[in-house]
């Protein structure tokens, strides 16, 4: 199996959401506790937590909305490099964001043109803080799946899961601090002064999901194209067009090599807005069920 912590998390969770064939298996999860509770990242947390080799450590967000939702280390390899080496360096330290995802009546994914990322951008750098509060930058990596209900009555599986870099979906680091650092919020508001408005962002970026190489399947897409091995089938490429220059960042996309590794090679699969603008939209309107004559 590769050193890379993407790649032993990718093993870990084909292994657990689907068989030896490649079909989703049905699981059973906790219920919700409160608004903020994900049972379903609890569920990817313990299968990591419980499936990795010695030397490796996970660890949980420490509460809701609270980004990343986990993170993998190897924290003796994290102590011998230095902050600048760890940024890159998936074997040592990486983080984990999960998204989940529906399907309509159609078997559609939903939010297939864009998928709200609420006030955190994506990235393929992420930043943290160590026990002594100081910032360490790390790759960045996102778990995409499709969760439906099972056969089971009051089961559950995933029918399509990609383990993605985060540069796939944004590689603009600075773009990601200049959202998650300090901001400044509106105070003193209002007609008596006792409001704020805290200028609270709410991105939208791509969801590899709405590609119909990555939806109904088990990927791992990296930008690393070195960890085919006896676990991982290189089986295609990625390749995603730069807004500023054109240039091209190419990802490699890897399967179990019991499922369906047809190869491909797509440029810029992901859909986007036909009509996408700069105005927003209002708030929804109520309207009353009755006309004002004058």
């Amino acid at each position: 199996m590769s050193d890379d912590l993407a790649a032993v998390a990718f093993s870990a969770l084909r292994e657990r959401f689907f068989d030896e064939a490649g079909r989703p298996v049905d699981f059973d999860l906790r219920d919700k506790r409160n608004t903020q509770d994900d049972p379903f990242d609890v569920e990817v947390f313990d299968t990591l937590n419980g499936a990795v080799e010695p030397g490796i450590r996970c660890v949980r967000a420490p509460g809701p909305l609270v980004s990343p939702d986990m993170a993998m280390a190897r924290p003796a390899r994290c102590s011998q490099e230095s902050r600048e080496q760890l940024r890159n360096d998936s074997t040592a330290l990486i983080a984990i964001e999960v998204k989940k995802l529906e399907r309509s009546a159609a078997g559609v994914i939903g939010r297939a043109s864009g998928l709200d990322y609420n006030s955190t951008p994506p990235c393929g750098t992420i930043r943290v803080y160590d026990a002594a509060a100081k910032t360490v930058d790390m790759r960045g990596f996102y778990l995409f799946v499709s969760l439906e209900a099972g056969g089971r009555a009051g089961t559950n599986r995933v029918t399509a899961m990609a383990l993605c870099d985060g540069d796939l979906l944004n590689a603009d680091f600075a773009y990601y601090i200049s959202i998650t650092g300090e901001r400044s919020k509106d105070i003193g508001v209002g007609t008596y002064g006792d409001g704020a408005n805290r200028n609270r962002p709410m991105v939208i970026f791509a969801n590899p999901l709405g590609a119909a190489v990555l939806d109904r399947k088990a990927t791992l897409v990296h930008r690393a194209g070195d960890l085919a091995g006896p676990t991982l089938a290189k089986i295609g490429t990625i390749a995603r067009t730069a807004a500023i220059d054109g240039r091209q960042l190419q990802f490699t996309c890897y399967r179990d090599p019991r499922d369906d590794i047809s190869p491909f090679d797509v440029i810029d699969p992901f859909p986007t807005p036909k009509n996408r603008t700069e105005r927003t939209s209002g708030r929804g309107r109520f309207s009353l069920p009755f006309r004002i004559p004058s």
